[in-house]
């Protein structure tokens, strides 16, 4: 065999090894691991952390050092399982402060009711992302949760589960960021939405029917 043919067999199988992981990997998990060289304020209990933190920065900075993904409950929450797995509800942000770990929808209300307690003037929302649906290991998924805040008349992004301790912007509005971020995905959006709640809503009469029927 000449060295030819053996470089295209090495090329072939390390490149169906990356296609495999990748196809085996959620699609909102961290793009890297905890970074436990950050410094986040320290604090012993949630409630002494409302009282230390001022800031979406040393909420952000408690993430990058503490969050964990958890695939399993990914799975359990995913589009076509939600409906069996109906008694698993979202961590309140003190449970959350303590499991630290959990998936988009979690982090995201730690984010949001956690900003407007110390800083409400930063008119914290959710921001709900709909994406191309995408089947993994016969598990939908298509929802992502965010964190939108307002400082100096622009809009930040943060409490994102697949790059926790990172804040975007500023952008000039959401759209623009959203753009960007499909981009950075490199996932079709198909929707989006800032929102008080993380809970379903119900429909608007000037919303059309099939428009965020899965969340």
């Amino acid at each position: 065999m000449n060295k030819l043919s053996m470089l295209f067999i090495f090329l072939f199988t390390f490149s169906w090894c990356n296609i495999s992981h990748t196809a085996n990997s959620l699609p909102v998990e961290p793009e890297f691991g905890r970074d436990s060289s950050g410094h986040s304020q320290a604090a012993g209990s949630y409630y002494q952390a409302l009282d230390i933190w001022k800031t979406a920065e040393d909420i952000n900075k408690w993430a990058a050092t503490s969050f964990i993904y958890d695939k399993a409950r990914a799975i359990k929450l995913s589009s076509n399982q939600r409906s069996k797995n109906q008694g698993i509800s979202i961590y309140n942000p003190s449970d959350f402060f303590e499991i630290k770990a959990g998936i988009c929808v979690d982090l995201a209300r730690f984010g949001v009711e956690t900003l407007r307690k110390i800083d409400p003037n930063s008119d914290p929302k959710y921001l709900m992302i709909k994406f191309d649906p995408i089947e993994i290991n016969g598990n939908t998924f298509q929802l992502h949760w965010l964190v939108s805040f307002k400082r100096d008349g622009m809009k930040y992004f943060f409490g994102d589960s697949n790059r926790p301790g990172y804040i975007a912007g500023p952008y000039i509005d959401t759209q623009a960021f959203v753009d960007e971020y499909e981009q950075y995905r490199g996932r079709k959006i198909v929707a989006f939405r800032e929102l008080e709640s993380y809970k379903k809503q119900r429909k608007s009469k000037k919303l059309k029917k099939s428009q965020f029927n899965n969340f």
